[in-house]
């Protein structure tokens, strides 16, 4: 309780006892060492009137009741009754804000009955009462507006910290997601790599005793594949190096070159794609095929998702001698976002890209609509072993 004590209360009760509480004394000249006794605890408990409101208020409401029952006239001291009762207001709860507004309603009728009994004088009484309710009903309020904005701005607090709590999670979840994508395309690669390296070394190894230029040829598609392996590795660790070393196992996620079956299930949704391919088929490197099928999902589900309704979606996989493009294109707002805003998406689409030194292109189209374009080289980076 006194461990929440903060330097404006002690200040605000200072200033009280040497204002209000000074003056009581100077006042009530003939019992001025009984005055100093009820006026420091009164002033005192002002101390509490933010770490417990509720006590603050019922110790001075009780106290100022004592002071004008023993002295039989009110004092400046009982002052601070309007600020607990503001304090009470604001820091305790709406019920303890309740009772204490009725509290100085009481207090306000004692007050005017203590100055001019109403058997005497009603008009003078309620000329006393008047005043007194309405200086209780303005702390009161004053104090129901600071809890309100009090309130408020906790709420906004909150909300700020939850969503930053939020935007963090979602971000630790997309690099977790996208890591073990990629992890699972290292599996493919290696589980594949080795298959081909075995089958080799295996067929090599008996074709050495009957025909050598076999076994050279296929020690040179080995020598091929491990080289091409390794770059794939290297290009992997890269990306998912981190100081975390213990991550989730993961299962080998299945391949996919088809982009016409992932366009046909676009279709089946109603939307209108269409597809095209130019140039001759080239061999591709392992995993990218997988590449352009997750890019091509990811630029269509942000299509249907971004574009709005009755967009034409259109997708182009070209052919060169030296690279393949994948272009998606979209006829609609032309303010499609790769992601909810998290960037998961173009970080997913960048990174399969950087696995085999392509690059990925996405914006709006001068047009009208939207356009994700991917370019992936057909010859694998050399790197020195």
């Amino acid at each position: 309780m006194l461990s929440g004590i903060r330097w404006i209360e002690v200040a605000f009760a200072l200033g009280s006892l040497l204002t209000v509480g000074i003056l009581s004394v100077a006042v009530s000249t003939q019992h001025a060492a009984l005055t100093t006794l009820l006026v420091v605890p009164l002033c005192a408990l002002l101390l509490l009137r933010r770490s417990a409101p509720l006590v603050s208020s019922i110790g001075i409401y009780a106290l100022s009741l004592l002071q004008v029952f023993v002295f039989g006239t009110p004092l400046p001291v009982n002052f601070v009754v309007l600020f607990a009762l503001y304090s009470v207001t604001v820091y305790g709860s709406r019920a303890a804000g309740v009772v204490a507004l009725i509290g100085g309603y009481i207090g306000a009728v004692i007050f005017s009955l203590m100055l001019a009994p109403w058997w005497w004088s009603a008009g003078e009484s309620l000329f006393y009462f008047i005043p007194t309710a309405f200086a209780v009903t303005v702390a009161w309020a004053l104090g129901l507006v600071r809890r309100s904005r009090r309130e408020r701005g906790e709420a906004l607090e909150e909300r700020e910290r939850a969503l930053a709590a939020g935007r963090h999670s979602e971000a630790e979840l997309a690099v977790a997601a996208e890591r073990a994508r990629i992890a699972r395309e290292m599996h493919d690669v290696v589980a594949h790599s080795l298959a081909v390296i075995i089958a080799q070394a295996d067929g090599g190894r008996y074709a050495a005793r009957q025909d050598p230029e076999v076994a050279v040829k296929a020690l040179e598609t080995v020598a091929d594949i491990g080289r091409a392996s390794l770059s794939d590795i290297r290009r992997i660790l890269g990306v998912l190096r981190s100081e975390d070393g213990d991550g989730p196992l993961v299962q080998p996620q299945p391949t996919g070159e088809d982009l016409e079956e992932l366009v046909q299930r676009v279709r089946d949704t109603g939307a209108h794609v269409s597809y095209v391919t130019l140039g001759e088929p080239k061999p591709l490197l392992p995993g990218m095929g997988l590449a352009l099928q997750r890019v091509c999902q990811e630029a269509l589900t942000n299509s249907l998702k971004h574009a709005g309704p009755g967009a034409k979606m259109s997708v182009l996989l070209q052919w060169t001698d030296d690279v393949v493009i994948l272009q998606v294109d979209d006829d609609g707002r032309g303010a499609a976002a790769l992601t909810d805003g998290a960037g998961g998406g173009l970080v997913g689409m960048r990174e399969r890209a950087q696995l085999f030194g392509g690059h990925v292109v996405a914006g709006p189209r001068p047009t009208g609509g939207f356009r994700v374009k991917l370019t992936l080289p057909l010859q694998p980076v050399k790197e020195p072993v």
